[in-house]
């Protein structure tokens, strides 16, 4: 037999050189100081300035002043369609976030992954091309429009035209937090409830649902909130009708417009405290998803 010789020790090539401890060390104090500067007055100049700047003219003329604007029979309706397009984006964005988001992640069809980039294009698209795409598929004179006067049924330049603009641009919302954690999560516990006899039904409202209930929710408040904020595809198609077609943010356009511009400070500061009001919502959610996800990892990274 033939005896095993001791292999040479293996030594560095003399190329290969050590990092050095000065090259792994923290940024200095002035770097620090520079870059988060850079960084605070970024954020300052294009997100606390313009608020500030508003806040302050606000506080000039009062707030109740502003508020008391807001009184007004065309405000309280350009409300009162705002509210309802919140309304029904929550609804129709939770409904098909969740069914969405499944159908794109367990489900696997021909043309899956153009209908998967389709679903992002609103956020690619400006909303006015978008309304004016509308126009021409829906308006006077556009592809659809033969059918849709035959069953006497109009579109543009009514409620139903700021839902079909709203709902366009909210879609990827919810579908896009759904599918993320459906991603994440895999398919184990699904199979082990169809394994002990349930139902699709019984393992989605038991398993699945449970599991992104967190996800779908921040995925409806983002489109809330974008439905809020909403002006281009709703201009276009609603046409800011007074008393009609205005929502909040026409409102303030046409407020502007009209130079009355405490009326367009007052639906501004309702517009930036509601919207608050969600943002806390969505990072208290975030927060929770961040749990959730930690303990669903933790006993898998234990185990490993």
């Amino acid at each position: 037999m033939h005896k095993l010789e001791a292999l040479p020790a293996l030594r560095p090539s003399a190329s290969v050189r050590p990092l050095k401890d000065d090259k792994l060390r923290a940024p200095s104090p002035l770097t620090r100081i520079v870059l988060s500067g850079l960084v605070l007055g970024y954020l300052g100049l294009v997100l606390l300035g313009p608020l500030s700047a508003l806040l302050v003219e606000i506080a000039e003329i009062g707030f109740g002043v502003a508020l008391s604007k807001l009184v007004d029979t065309t405000a309280l309706l350009a409300l009162k369609n705002s509210i309802l397009l919140l309304l029904i984006t929550m609804v129709v964005n939770g409904v098909v976030g969740a069914l969405g988001g499944i159908v794109l992640v367990r489900h696997r069809f021909p043309g899956r992954a153009l209908v998967s980039a389709l679903c992002d294009l609103p956020l690619a698209v400006s909303p006015v091309m978008i309304g004016l795409s509308f126009l021409l598929l829906i308006g006077k004179g556009g592809v659809l429009s033969p059918l849709l006067e035959a069953i006497n049924i109009k579109l543009v330049f009514t409620f139903w035209g700021l839902v079909l603009g709203t709902l366009f641009v909210t879609l990827p919302y919810s579908i896009r937090e759904v599918s993320y954690v459906l991603e994440e999560l895999g398919t184990d516990e699904e199979e082990a409830a169809t394994t002990l006899g349930a139902s699709p039904w019984q393992t989605f409202w038991k398993v699945t649902l449970p599991n992104i209930r967190i996800a779908l929710g921040y995925g409806v408040l983002m489109a809330m909130a974008r439905s809020l904020g909403e002006f281009g595809a709703v201009l276009v198609l609603g046409g800011s009708i007074s008393g009609q077609t205005q929502t909040a943010t026409t409102f303030i356009h046409d407020s502007i417009e009209e130079r009355n511009l405490d009326a367009a400070y007052g639906m501004s500061l309702l517009l930036a405290v509601f919207s608050s009001g969600l943002l806390f919502i969505l990072e208290r959610l975030k927060k929770r998803q961040a749990k959730t996800q930690k303990r669903a990892h933790g006993p898998s990274k234990q185990t490993a």
